[in-house]
């Protein structure tokens, strides 16, 4: 089932008069909770994002319109550098704030299983319903490991989701807890990435729980996430992830890579709420490295007036 598969924000470095002005007034809604009475000193210091989401301010009411005047014009002024030294002719866009209701998901239609309802399997989706001009990373598998993806994306503080598998990232898990420590969710993709039609229910259950099983050793806690090998799945597999804890499969809409996109659609375009699905590859697979993808991955995103948020804060 593996099929590989909208007007673009300019920012600049110094911000006018006008952004100045604009500035303030976002600083000022974003003041309106701040009105606790936090004394200065412990109670200062707010707890750090997740990966992509920017950070709540606790000042008190005083000090809050300044200071966060103040850090927003410098997170700006190091997205601005940061895209600049990465290579991109654009800053991302940062994306809206996550819905406070998360979307009801549903099965796409023609990829149900059997009793797919009645037995209450989890969704299989490739798009999350929403109006938000909003995109999703998803990285597969884990055969590279490049320290300058996980600069880059953090540096541009973009989002991304890793769905891992355990015979790729077993000689490296400290790369991947790198990764985690800078916010990005690591969501299970099996065991040894087996075609799992071909498998028995119980031969499922072990590459699926098998997999969770590593996850929570190796980073605390287990997945509720979970893309099929090749996106191949059937109602065993559905059956066999709802038993190991996971809540949906979310599979993608398009596909980037380091020279080029593929699209699952017939107008080859994104859309809002698009899971896009990329893998942890390098020069030996593809003609370019991981960076090159990101760059390419950008550009398209951000010039058509999307920006990449998190897909765990819509689901």
């Amino acid at each position: 089932m593996q099929t590989s598969l909208r007007a673009p924000v300019r920012t600049s470095a110094r911000l006018s008069a006008r952004g100045g002005a604009a500035l303030l007034a976002v600083a000022a809604l974003a003041c309106a909770g701040c009105g606790g009475g936090t004394p200065h000193g412990k109670g200062d210091r707010a707890a750090r994002p997740a990966h992509g989401q920017e950070r709540v301010l606790s000042a008190p009411p005083a000090r809050a319109l300044d200071r966060y005047a103040s850090e927003l014009g410098r997170s700006h002024a190091a997205r601005v550098a940061a895209a600049k030294r990465w290579g991109l002719a654009e800053v991302p866009l940062t994306p809206p704030a996550p819905p406070a209701r998360k979307p009801t998901l549903e099965t796409r239609e023609g990829f149900e299983v059997d009793g797919h309802r009645t037995r209450r399997l989890p969704p299989v989706f490739t798009t999350v319903p929403t109006r938000q001009r909003v995109v999703f990373l998803t990285v597969d598998d884990g055969a590279e490991k490049d320290p300058a993806f996980l600069r880059m994306m953090s540096e541009l503080n973009v989002p991304y989701s890793a769905f891992l598998s355990n015979y790729l990232v077993k000689d490296d898990y400290g790369y991947f807890g790198r990764m985690q420590d800078s916010g990005v969710t690591l969501n299970n993709h099996t065991l040894r990435h087996r075609f799992l039609p071909d498998l028995s229910y119980k031969a499922q259950k072990r590459e699926i729980c098998g997999m969770q099983n590593v996850i929570e050793k190796r980073y605390g806690k287990r997945p509720v996430l979970f893309r099929p090998p090749y996106g191949d799945y059937d109602r065993d597999t559905l059956r066999a992830a709802k038993a190991c804890g996971i809540k949906a499969v979310p599979l993608w809409n398009a596909e980037v890579f380091a020279d080029r996109w593929e699209y699952r659609e017939w107008d080859r375009d994104i859309h809002p709420g698009d899971i896009v699905l990329t893998h942890f590859r390098g020069k030996d697979d593809w003609n370019g490295t991981m960076p090159d993808m990101v760059r390419r991955f950008l550009k398209l995103v951000t010039d058509k007036g999307y920006a990449v948020a998190r897909l765990e804060d819509y689901l």
